[in-house]
């Protein structure tokens, strides 16, 4: 057995409310990548947030290489040789690379910045460990994981031994991660320790030399990747069996509910305008929109809710013009909207759940009536809701910012669908979800499709699409490529859509 770079004994983190860890054991070995797997709100992060010292835990022992050490900042982490790269990275976009790399740290000859022999080090661990970037570089120049690399090098130059990464796959490309993972591959030959956070189960199965699983806060079990299957990871995840197959049934088409004819909007990237699209969607079924991010998703999302203006071309909800209507009344007539980007877009962060489960109706009866609000009608609302989703911790009084990410979005599903709407636009719907919020999610789309409504998935998720989706049309640079229904063609033939070529006659 290797020697233990870590050991947490009985760690337990308690916040106002819940227990986010309780009584957890977990080592990490010299040279190995652990990974820490668990449903959104299952305690890693947190449990990760007590070693780098940006939480104290309420009780338990932390030991690095045997020795009990105490952390109760990140310096005291960085001083025993940890670092952590989060899900949200730390950097100042108007710094050059190396800027960004030595700020914080004492590189001083004399009274001044020793920039010469700080560009060596930077430029010498950039070598080393592959990480090819140009240190001169603005980091708000840089692409998203470039960005991450310049987060993994300011670990390095602080003489990091045990790297942490939170999530860190959560906004890359394909592409970029199989960099990562390379980049995490070398790490572990080179003898790094590496703690590898993430919920994607084929992530974990590739890189990791052994797992750990958390639910509700405490440790399911730890086992040897190669001992395990993606289906028994899911299952400890969750608890229980977890659906995989979503197989369309028969179709039962209804009404058309919502077309878009011509539709242009201008853009500040030209590739994300759109030009002239068209296409509709019919109660009893789901549309899929695919295509690499930045080629007009977002354009077509906000011309469908009326946020953003129509240079040419018209919008219509069950017949009727929609196209100059505002935002609020394409809601109010039974548009539901599950935007991309739940933080930003989806909640308020310091409203209650049961503030943002009304956000659209709270100057409506139950809630306000003659012109009274009645706090009442809301918590009782929110209640149903909580039950009726499983948002959890089911407390009513918890402020948006609180919840897990998956528990977020339940929030902006139940509030979305409570409304009986005709249709719902649901934009990236599990980004960022674990499995079983991911299962959740797919199963509330697919009960509106089967209840008559129409839906419209918009996600950069293709697997997600051929699993779900009825139709499929393919978007490059803001025009159509083609459509098809999942399982006529191959990843090939829609791989060319989404480069952009033209397929004619899939559908």
């Amino acid at each position: 057995m290797s020697t233990l770079a870590l050991q947490l004994e009985n760690i337990t983190k308690v916040f106002p409310n819940v227990i986010a860890n309780e009584g957890v054991n977990f080592d990490l070995r010299k040279g190995e990548v652990h990974a820490l797997l668990g449903e959104n709100g299952a305690g890693k992060s947190t449990l990760m947030n007590v070693v780098y010292g940006l939480y104290k835990a309420d009780s338990g022992t932390i030991k690095i290489d045997g020795e009990i050490v105490t952390i109760t900042n990140p310096n005291d982490a960085i001083a025993h040789g940890i670092g952590m790269v989060h899900q949200h990275f730390m950097l100042v976009p108007r710094f050059t690379i190396l800027e960004n790399v030595i700020l914080g740290t004492d590189c001083r000859k004399g009274l001044v910045v020793d920039l010469k022999n700080a560009r060596a080090k930077v430029q010498e661990l950039c070598d080393k460990y592959k990480l090819n970037v140009n240190i001169d570089c603005q980091v708000r120049d840089l692409s998203v994981g470039i960005q991450q690399r310049v987060e993994i090098i300011k670990m390095l130059y602080r003489g990091a031994e045990i790297l942490i990464l939170d999530e860190p796959t959560a906004v890359l490309t394909p592409n970029e991660v199989e960099d990562l993972m390379e980049t995490l591959r070398l790490f572990r030959t080179m003898g790094k320790s590496i703690i590898f956070i993430s919920h994607k189960l084929w992530e974990v199965t590739a890189l990791s030399d052994r797992v750990t699983v958390l639910r509700a806060g405490k440790v399911v079990d730890t086992v040897d990747t190669r001992n395990v299957t993606k289906e028994s990871l899911a299952t400890m995840m969750v608890g229980r069996d977890i659906v995989t197959n979503y197989r369309a049934r028969e179709l039962n088409l209804f009404e058309e509910v919502l077309r878009l004819e011509n539709v242009c909007v201008k853009s500040k990237q030209t590739a994300s305008s759109l030009k002239n699209i068209s296409l509709c969607v019919r109660g009893g079924e789901i549309v899929g929109i695919a295509g690499v991010d930045g080629n007009g998703q977002r354009e077509i999302g906000d011309a469908i809710v009326g946020v953003s203006a129509l240079s040419g071309g018209k919008v219509y909800f069950k017949g009727k013009d929609y196209s100059q209507i505002k935002t609020r009344k394409r809601l109010q007539a039974g548009i539901a909207h599950i935007p991309e980007d739940r933080q930003r877009d989806g909640l308020i962060a310091d409203f209650t759940i049961a503030e943002n489960m009304i956000i659209d109706e709270y100057d409506q009866p139950p809630f306000t009536v003659k012109g009274v609000f009645v706090p009442k009608a809301m918590k009782r609302y929110a209640d149903e809701l909580i039950h009726r989703f499983d948002v959890r911790p089911p407390i009513h009084e918890i402020l948006g910012k609180d919840l897990s990410g998956g528990n977020q979005q339940k929030v902006v599903v139940a509030r979305e669908l409570s409304r009986s709407p005709g249709f719902i636009l649901a934009m990236q719907p599990t980004r960022g979800l674990d499995v079983g919020a991911s299962e959740f999610v797919y199963k509330k789309l697919l009960e509106e499709r089967n209840a008559g409504k129409g839906v419209l998935v918009i996600s950069a998720d293709l697997d997600e699409l051929l699993m779900i989706c009825d139709r499929i049309l393919v978007l490059f640079e803001g025009e159509i490529m083609g459509e098809f229904v999942p399982g006529i063609i191959g990843y090939g033939q829609i791989g060319l859509m989404m480069g952009g070529q033209r397929l004619e006659g899939l559908a």
